[in-house]
């Protein structure tokens, strides 16, 4: 596509490196029946809440990810499992918010990403996460899935104060590579993230785990695959 190798990469972190749906087997345990359709309001309504802090009032009511991530698991299980006359507070109720959040901690890593980031290093390719979580979010994370010696840098929006996809969250790998953005790989999993990276200026790639269609907004990433394996795409 007459584009030059990146020289570095950069992943978001949920969806991407870290499975936000594992979280649902747990959520099967704590609330029958409705462990998989928690789990995906959950993810929805967290990106939904990042949006609207990020939008509204220019940042005013900005709240660090993991207190949206609370937040939204709250609504999500008062939809989806509360019956409207029934208390959504008490210590149970509490007690099992609390499971599901301590499970986000530590997300399960998809299984290809140590094999991944560790032949980037070894094409001598800078390494890192750009992503909406916070800094002590994304620390426990990576800490536990045994990646922290294979990424340069761990890239929080939390020092803007604005979440994907404003620029100015998007401008943070330029600032923390001092690269410009058609120097950079960008890699999601999130569709609209890797749409509006685009839009940025980075070379995209979607990892369309789940084959769904692309966002209908006339950009195209700049590669699709199936899998993080398919970074080799840029080289």
């Amino acid at each position: 596509m007459g584009m030059e190798k990146p020289q570095a990469i950069l992943f978001d972190a949920y969806g991407t490196l870290f499975d936000v749906y594992s979280v649902g087997l747990m959520a099967e345990q704590l609330f029958p029946g409705q462990g998989q359709a928690l789990s995906l309001l959950w993810r929805d309504k967290q990106i939904e809440y990042s949006r609207l802090v990020t939008t509204s009032n220019n940042g005013a009511h900005y709240r660090p990810f993991w207190d949206l991530t609370r937040s939204a698991l709250v609504y999500a299980v008062k939809k989806l499992v509360v019956a409207p006359s029934a208390t959504a507070t008490g210590a149970e109720f509490e007690a099992r918010i609390d499971r599901l959040m301590n499970q986000y901690r530590s997300l399960s890593a998809f299984p290809e990403n140590r094999e991944v980031l560790q032949d980037l290093r070894q094409r001598g390719i800078v390494t890192g996460i750009l992503s909406n979580g916070d800094p002590a979010m994304l620390n426990l994370a990576v800490k536990s899935a045994g990646l922290a010696d294979l990424l340069d840098h761990v890239i929080s929006v939390d020092s803007v104060r604005k979440y994907k996809t404003a620029p100015e969250a998007y401008a943070l790998g330029e600032q923390a590579t001092g690269l410009r953005a058609r120097q950079i790989g960008f890699v999601s999993c999130n569709a609209w993230d890797a749409l509006a990276a685009t839009w940025y200026g980075y070379q995209t790639l979607w990892v369309n785990r789940y084959q769904l269609p692309f966002e209908e907004l006339g950009t195209e990433p700049t590669y699709t695959g199936s899998s993080l394996r398919d970074v080799r795409v840029f080289f």
